[in-house]
């Protein structure tokens, strides 16, 4: 099969081989647990947990790994607002954030690191990066000398010149630059740990590329994902430690998803419309939300809006009732066989394989229902109908929807029987008295 994505790094399409034949390595920024993440941050675990299916379906081994940053500076206030400690609010934000992970239907990294776990190596890297020269310690503080990198700004397409004239560029006095940022920051107040320069803790972007650095043995991986808003300064920044100390760019792949707006409007704190994912999910459901956000193209902005959600629960019923209808006549007809792989997957297979493109296999998987619906009222082929079976089941697991069917015993489908019986001879009593049972039991 051909595989090509969006190379953020090249700004095009390629074509993707793995580094390794038949294993994929990918790493996405997890969230910052200190606060309940709201739907935008549902969007990259949504995106690449659909990228890491389709890979698994066609036979790669998938090594996906996903951080939680654990130390941070809003976590260190949160702690202290709450008059406890850095550990008890990641433990409490992790736990809900995993909830909200299971809600919608997302499995789990196969590797979930925390950067306290990796302090040790931490340090050691940012120790390399001083003998490099390409960082410099002030008063307990160590910053990243952008000035090193001679391509700085080639994912994310920031000018250096520009940014040095920039206002947006925070000042401090201990930089000889700038656009230097921080590695490590001496710290007087909350969790820190003790290091050649001094007690401190490290900077955000030095955490993620050192995980990587220390959990894949090539230090350099096949695809690293997250929200656009990571390109920079995160990835950039990401990116310019891997080539002074490993000279590479982390990452073979670098891929971005769009952004999430609440009628038509950025999300933000500023406006009031922060939408909790924990609430959405409790409101409309993983299958109708993971519809929402797999319906426009991960690179396309999504627009959650009632009229978006209602659209997308409406489809999601359609391919729950075609499919439940298919596994209820399959059993009833003693045709049932939920466990082979389909045989009718290649369109939809193709537009995953070109640039995770989910909204037309959205479509292939509504062409499919389509067919299966017309198949189950003509009453067709029993084997062409096992195949619509098959084929929606595996295009259902790799879209990530959770859409359960009844397990019929002897006795449901006894009832079944005399319901199509009465159905036949136009007893609409009794059939709506034996329907209304069968509904009881969700059979109907």
């Amino acid at each position: 099969m051909n595989l090509q994505f969006f190379n953020s790094l090249s700004k095009k399409v390629e074509p993707f081989f793995p580094l390794e034949e038949g294993k994929i390595s990918m790493y996405v920024c997890g969230p910052t647990v200190y606060n309940y993440v709201h739907i935008g941050n549902m969007r990259p675990v949504v995106v690449f947990d659909t990228l890491r299916r389709f890979f698994e379906y066609i036979g790669f081994e998938v090594t996906y790994v996903s951080n939680y940053t654990d130390v941070d500076d809003k976590i260190i206030a949160r702690a202290l607002d709450e008059h406890t400690d850095e550990q008890s609010i990641a433990r409490k934000y992790i736990a809900a954030f995993e909830q909200s992970l299971a809600g919608i239907h997302s499995r789990k990294p196969n590797i979930a690191p925390r950067v306290t776990e990796y302090m040790n190596q931490i340090i050691s890297f940012i120790g390399k990066l001083i003998e490099v020269n390409a960082a410099y310690e002030v008063d307990g503080d160590v910053f990243f000398r952008v000035q090193s990198d001679k391509d700085y700004g080639e994912l994310s397409n920031v000018k250096v010149d520009d940014m040095l004239v920039g206002a947006r560029v925070e000042e401090n006095e201990k930089k000889e630059s700038p656009l230097d940022f921080a590695l490590w920051k001496k710290t007087a107040t909350g969790i820190k740990w003790a290091s050649p320069w001094g007690e401190g803790r490290p900077g955000w972007h030095t955490e993620c590329v050192v995980m990587i650095d220390s959990i894949f043995p090539r230090r350099y991986i096949d695809i690293h994902g997250g929200g656009f808003d990571l390109k920079f300064p995160h990835h950039e920044n990401e990116i310019a430690q891997s080539l002074a100390v490993n000279h590479n760019h982390l990452a073979h792949f670098w891929m971005h998803n769009g952004f999430i707006n609440i009628d038509n409007e950025k999300m933000s704190k500023s406006l009031g419309n922060v939408v909790l994912a924990q609430d959405a999910i409790a409101k409309f459901g993983g299958n109708t939300l993971r519809m929402m956000l797999l319906s426009t193209h991960y690179r396309a902005p999504v627009n959650f809006t009632e009229e978006v959600v209602k659209s997308s629960r409406i489809e999601v019923d359609k391919i729950t009732q075609v499919y439940r209808q298919l596994a209820v006549y399959l059993q009833e007809n003693n045709k049932f066989d939920a466990g082979r792989k389909s045989s009718q997957m290649d369109s939809f297979l193709a537009e995953l394989a070109n640039d995770l493109n989910t909204s037309n296999a959205i479509t292939e998987l509504f062409k499919v229902v389509k067919d299966a619906n017309l198949a189950l009222r003509q009453k067709t082929d029993i084997e062409q109908l096992q195949g619509y079976f098959l084929t929606m089941s595996d295009m259902i697991n790799i879209l990530g929807f959770e859409i359960d069917y009844p397990r019929l015993n002897a006795e449901d489908k006894k009832l079944l029987a005399k319901y199509r019986e009465a159905k036949q001879k136009k007893d609409f009593e009794l059939s709506d008295q034996l329907r209304a049972l069968l509904g009881q039991r969700h059979i109907l």
